[in-house]
């Protein structure tokens, strides 16, 4: 790894917003079955659940999907969308606030053949891992990985942090994706890029 794992100190703040923007830049290391895979986080959307109805834990709604969201800081947050992708999330802040990031999209860094295996591609292009539902398959996260706690040493999936941070000059904040239904909240500037990358999903 290139860089040391992140600690459960910045996953424990409760400012869900600043995190998502944190986390542009710094680096996802899964491995399974000894393939090592590692990818720069380029796109993020932050979801808090105590106001934000774009959110699956909005006003305190528990159900068997949200629970994982009760976690404590640190522990990550994959569901099925449309019966078809896992999403990959990070929870973050103290136990019991339920606020978690949704990684959009990831700069391939390394084990990028293991990523094209995965997507059953032969070349590697944009949408290798643009979008949470491809870039969860490229680095091979699915629905078992729900509830793993990523500060442990010995996790399968780890977020690595780096050197140097992204000024806010280099980060490009909009709407989030696929959330009409969230009256109000849907038109919060929440969803994260970062400027100038190819790896992030399409505007919308």
């Amino acid at each position: 790894m290139h860089f040391p794992a992140v600690s459960k100190d910045f996953f424990s703040r409760e400012d869900v917003v600043q995190i998502s923007k944190d986390l542009l830049g710094m680096h996802i290391y899964t491995c399974f079955n000894d393939q090592v895979t590692i990818g720069k986080i380029v796109e993020t959307e932050a979801y808090r659940g105590a106001d934000d109805k774009a959110c699956h834990a909005y006003n305190g709604r528990r159900t068997k999907r949200t629970q994982t969201m009760y976690l404590q800081g640190g522990h990550a947050y994959v569901y099925l969308c449309y019966g078809i992708h896992h999403l990959f999330n990070f929870v973050v802040g103290p136990k019991e606030v339920a606020n978690a990031v949704l990684i959009r999209g990831i700069e391939p860094i390394e084990g990028v053949h293991h990523m094209l295996e995965r997507r059953n591609m032969t070349y590697v292009k944009y949408n290798l891992t643009a979008g949470p539902g491809t870039l969860s398959r490229a680095l091979g996260i699915g629905l078992q990985h729900n509830g793993l706690d990523l500060t442990l040493p010995n996790s399968p999936i780890r977020l690595l942090d780096k050197k140097d941070r992204i000024t806010e000059n280099n980060i490009i904040a909009s709407p989030r994706v696929g959330i009409g239904y969230a009256k109000e909240c849907a038109a919060w500037p929440w969803r994260f890029r970062l400027k100038g990358s190819k790896w992030t999903s399409p505007a919308k």
